[in-house]
């Protein structure tokens, strides 16, 4: 069976900024791009950057666990040792963390590593991960 990807557009204000951020600071390849978006090889996933005069920030959050986790994110499951290495490149290069990497509901049946950033447009990013991946859609 062949691997199912997503597809995510997002807006952004600034493409070049966008274009850093994505390549340098997360390590996303870019696909293909005109003057207006840019696709990128997010973690195995397709996402597309586009331009627009109008980026609106998030619109609030919701206390889960004790964080304020932005309403409006998008990210990627990692690998539990490639989510941590994630984490230690991202403190190493100082990003602004919204809320910085540790582990969630310790202990319980969702325990996981999570960890948020926001992109130079204010689009808000999660990165988790699992030790067991069968516990994802665990209740």
């Amino acid at each position: 069976m062949t691997r199912l990807r997503f597809h995510l557009a997002f807006p952004v204000g600034d493409p070049q900024a966008a274009r850093r951020f994505y390549v340098d600071l997360l390590g996303c390849r870019v696909g293909r791009e005109s003057k207006s978006w840019i696709d990128f090889d997010f973690f195995d996933h397709q996402i597309t950057a586009h331009l627009t005069t109008s980026v609106r920030e998030s619109n609030g959050a919701n206390p889960v666990d004790g964080d304020q986790v932005p309403v409006r994110h998008f990210g990627v499951i990692l690998e539990w040792d490639a989510w941590h290495a994630l984490a230690e490149r991202l403190q190493r290069q100082n990003a602004s963390f919204i809320i910085v990497p540790h582990i969630r509901f310790q202990g319980e049946v969702g325990e996981q590593a999570t960890m948020f950033i926001k992109d130079p447009s204010g689009n808000a990013l999660e990165f988790k991960s699992f030790q067991d991946m069968r516990r994802v859609f665990a209740s």
